[in-house]
């Protein structure tokens, strides 16, 4: 089994890129969103560190951002929670899908989190920084503070690429995204 890491900065378009190569995709953003609506221990394990931030279950999405906003450590208290699950629901992702050709693995702290193996392929999808805050700013609950905290704990950048096998450059258009992805199956296939 091929698997392939996708990489990039926050809102580039990685899942969009993932979800368009036609292989299972493990989504960590997906699954993280499940495991705030329906697992009470991740509830439990968070109202014990941050009891002042997490009152109720299911998990609100405006607890998690008032305890990331309210201290810088807080964020780091959080990601090591969701992490450990995260990493149980990506082996058993794995295990589902060990007769795949390929999988792709969308999990924005894949490297950071050493969540790779040495063989993966890694993408780095790669947009204009203009364009990705005119997406950002779209979305319900953005928040400019919020976005440099999260930053601030993903590696560099220009780290990511130089890690990257092949890049990607995503102008938003399917048909620029559809020609790299194939571009890079038949080199990798």
């Amino acid at each position: 089994m091929i698997r392939i890491g996708i990489l990039g900065d926050i809102g580039s378009g990685k899942s969009y890129v993932a979800q368009n190569f036609g292989y299972p995709v493990f989504n960590a953003d997906q699954e993280v969103a499940k495991l705030y609506k329906k697992d009470k221990k991740i509830f439990d394990k968070l109202k014990k560190i941050l009891p002042n931030h997490f009152h109720s279950f299911p998990v609100q999405k405006k607890e998690i951002l008032s305890a990331i906003l309210s201290n810088k450590n807080n964020l780091t208290k959080i990601v090591e929670i969701i992490h450990s699950e995260i990493r149980k629901k990506m082996n058993f992702f794995l295990k589902k899908y060990k007769k795949s050709k390929i999988v792709i693995l969308d999990i924005p702290l894949l490297l950071e989190n050493k969540i790779n193996n040495r063989e993966d392929i890694l993408i780095y999808v790669q947009s204009k920084e203009s364009k990705i805050l005119e997406r950002l700013k779209k979305r319900k609950n953005f928040n400019r503070t919020l976005l440099n905290k999260f930053r601030v704990i993903q590696l560099p950048i220009s780290y990511k690429k130089r890690k990257s096998d092949y890049i990607i450059k995503n102008d938003f258009t399917k048909k620029s995204v559809t020609n790299a992805i194939k571009n890079i199956l038949k080199k990798i296939i």
